[in-house]
């Protein structure tokens, strides 16, 4: 279906608003994905604060670059690209599409944007299998704990230490 002149450069002042409020962006090559397959995918984006979209590659390509993004080429690639936003945590949607390319094989990931340098395919994986933000506080919260914990243990030993001493002392008197 042609687009009007008008139409296309709506569609490519809201990608450039989108990327320039993303955090991260991932793009993905799909093929013969079922729709209610991409209807579960993007309500799962939805959750995670991000948002999958389908537009032609030239008008993603404008837009990337009247957003001043380099080095990333999608018009060179075959088939349907997909575009998902990650507008909360930046890990997210690469976690999401990286398992659902595990089970949709037609899915696959073929590159992304983080801080305004282009991550490919190999990199855009390598992120998704980083622990969350959340898991990242766990990790951080028990490192730190960790030690405090040793020294009241130690000191709690001690003071344990005293009371069977004192309690030996007693039983012999």
């Amino acid at each position: 279906m042609a687009i009007n002149k008008e139409k296309k450069r709506t569609i490519v002042k809201e990608l450039t608003d989108k990327f320039s409020r993303a955090k991260s962006v991932f793009f993905a090559k799909y093929f013969g994905v079922k729709a209610n397959d991409i209807n579960d995918l993007r309500r799962r984006f939805k959750q995670a604060g991000s948002e999958y979209i389908v537009a032609k590659k030239t008008l993603l390509s404008r837009a990337l670059a009247e957003s001043k993004i380099e080095g990333v080429n999608i018009g060179q690639t075959e088939g349907e690209v997909a575009t998902i936003f990650g507008y909360e945590d930046e890990v997210a949607p690469a976690k999401i599409l990286d398992e659902f390319s595990r089970t949709h094989e037609s899915m696959q990931i073929i590159g992304g944007i983080l801080a305004d340098k282009f991550l490919s395919e190999s990199e855009a994986k390598e992120l998704a299998k980083l622990p969350s933000k959340i898991e990242l506080y766990a990790k951080l919260a028990y490192s730190l704990q960790a030690p405090i914990s040793g020294f009241v243990n130690a000191l709690a030993g001690n003071l344990r230490n005293l009371m069977y001493a004192l309690k030996a002392i007693e039983t012999k008197k």
